[in-house]
């Protein structure tokens, strides 16, 4: 039998925005923290996961990324139980047969967080912050003018049109036309597309801008928006937890759910004209 898991949703309030009317509501939003793992204590890859069956993941990753080779490598999977830190259960230790874990250096390593114990979402936020200050406040913007971005944008998704298998970012005025809108297989890789546009083609600085995604609007989105100074970002799929986190923190207007005549505002609705 598995182990209990912890609660891969929480319930966020938010207002809501349906055919002309706002609402007060309560919305399930996935939770999305990072998991350090570490091979014989060592720091190995910090991913960010929804939390739930976190021994299965620290392993695969670490088969997958040539740490271990069979399953007789593995002798536990361990997790960080220091009591001065609450969020000790986003580590997690991969105990290897001896020699095992020396084989290879990890190939792909991501480093979202520090080596700490107590890696955890708020700490992350936190460095962000820090780093790249918070974003100017979102110009007001009216309801009416957000509903129409997701047109805005497919209008411009050429690639899309034709084959219905990429995703995309666009750049705009608040309350004013696309400046840019570009393509990928990836979210992510649409969002730096659209950066890099803006640092090469002398649109730098885009701080105040909004822009708009075509799939969910989760931690790595928020963070690119947040170095870029992206006053909301608004996304026609889900939130995560630590992407609302972060939307407030930096003083992001946030918008999920960004579909016909409705949307929900997860953070800072005074950017948005009642």
């Amino acid at each position: 039998m598995l182990p209990p898991q912890p609660e891969s949703r929480i319930e966020l309030a938010a207002r809501r925005f349906d055919h002309g009317r706002w609402y007060e509501s309560v919305q399930d939003v996935v939770v999305e923290e990072p998991l350090e793992v570490r091979i014989d204590g060592e720091p190995f890859a910090v991913t960010i996961r929804t939390p739930g069956h976190d021994s299965y993941l620290a392993a695969g990753l670490a088969f997958a990324e040539g740490a271990v080779g069979e399953p007789a490598d593995i002798l536990d999977v361990t997790r960080c139980a220091h009591p001065s830190w609450p969020d000790a259960l986003n580590v997690a230790d991969v105990i290897t047969s001896r020699g095992a874990a020396a084989r290879v250096v990890p190939q792909t390593t991501r480093r979202f967080a520090n080596s700490g114990c107590g890696a955890c979402g708020k700490l992350m936020i936190d460095d962000i912050v820090t780093c790249v200050g918070r974003v100017a406040p979102l110009t007001p913007v009216s309801a009416e003018w957000i509903v129409s971005l997701p047109q805005a944008m497919r209008t411009s998704q050429r690639v899309f049109e034709r084959t219905g298998g990429l995703h995309a970012a666009a750049l705009f005025e608040p309350m004013g036309s696309a400046i840019a809108v570009f393509e990928d297989i990836g979210r992510h890789n649409a969002v730096d597309k659209l950066v890099g546009w803006a640092m090469l083609e002398q649109k730098w600085p885009i701080r105040g801008k909004v822009m708009m995604v075509s799939g969910r609007a989760g931690f790595e989105i928020l963070q690119k928006a947040a170095a870029a100074g992206i006053s909301c970002v608004c996304s026609v799929s889900a939130p995560s937890s630590l992407s609302c986190s972060l939307a407030q923190e930096a003083g992001i207007t946030l918008i999920g759910f960004l579909r016909g005549d409705t949307f929900n505002v997860y953070s800072h609705p005074e950017g948005i004209i009642e």
